[in-house]
């Protein structure tokens, strides 16, 4: 079996005295679609806000593809990663958010080639063809010279979802995509996760209330609460058959208030 691609081990996340996280350890193998669900304030989100480096942690180590996060060699032991390290590990990684976050003042193609030149220094004609390709997957390659305003959230958020990709990360992390949108936009966005699921080797770790996509997007579910995972399997296992009793009771509140699952 091939290594984990991502290893975290025993690792703490505090906001002052409150503890999010509290000695947190899973693999994530190559190329696996995990779906982390879970009721809100669970940490689902805090741990792919850490995996991008967007926070720090308070103890533990985290390892992905083959290198510490957090950590760096130095002379026969690990240090506090200095921010090259942490440069360089991040490109490893694509990140799209709940609220699309572009840049308003630049259109579609600007925000979708504007990470490779500015970070990897890929040429503007060597970005754009890339972008247009991405761009078309997600299907808005008839948009690249239209401004953020001008698109609807389903839009956005595919143009986010190209913008990660445009970086060529091996993994992607998904933090509650479709939140944000009205419910019609929704499945448009869906689809191309499902698309990017089906044809690429990527390694994708989902954050979603959507539990129906999660069925079926997943190969494997992570049911968080309060900071650690009560009950992880296959999809069938924690949907039809969950053996916690609080995954019982928050898929029965789930189903209660109208979601596929």
């Amino acid at each position: 079996m091939a290594a984990p691609i991502i290893r975290i081990d025993n690792i703490v996340k505090r906001y002052g005295p409150l503890t999010v996280l509290d000695g947190l350890s899973m693999e994530v193998l190559p190329g696996e679609k995990l779906a982390l669900i879970g009721p809100s304030g669970s940490g689902k989100t805090t741990i792919l806000r850490i995996l991008m480096t967007l926070e720090t942690i308070s103890g533990g180590h985290i390892e992905v593809d083959g290198d510490q996060l957090y950590h760096m060699p130095k002379n026969g032991g690990l240090v506090p990663a200095d921010d090259r390290h942490l440069h360089t590990m991040r490109e490893k990684i694509g990140m799209v958010f709940q609220h699309f976050n572009l840049f308003p003042h630049k259109c579609v193609l600007d925000n979708v080639t504007l990470a490779p030149m500015l970070t990897k220094g890929v040429a503007k004609a060597t970005a754009e063809k890339r972008a247009m390709e991405l761009l078309d997957m997600v299907g808005l390659a008839d948009k690249a010279r239209n401004m953020p305003a001008q698109l609807s959230g389903g839009q956005k958020q595919r143009v986010a979802i190209a913008r990660a990709l445009a970086l060529s990360p091996k993994i992607m992390l998904f933090d509650e995509v479709t939140s944000a949108l009205d419910p019609e936009l929704v499945e448009e966005v869906l689809n191309v996760m499902r698309k990017l699921a089906s044809e690429t080797d990527m390694t994708m770790l989902l954050v979603t209330h959507e539990m129906g996509f999660a069925h079926d997007f997943a190969d494997r579910i992570l049911f968080f609460d309060r900071g650690k995972i009560v009950e992880e399997g296959k999809p069938d296992e924690i949907f039809r058959n969950p053996r916690q009793e609080r995954t019982q009771t928050f898929l029965r509140k789930i189903i209660a208030a109208g979601h596929r699952v």
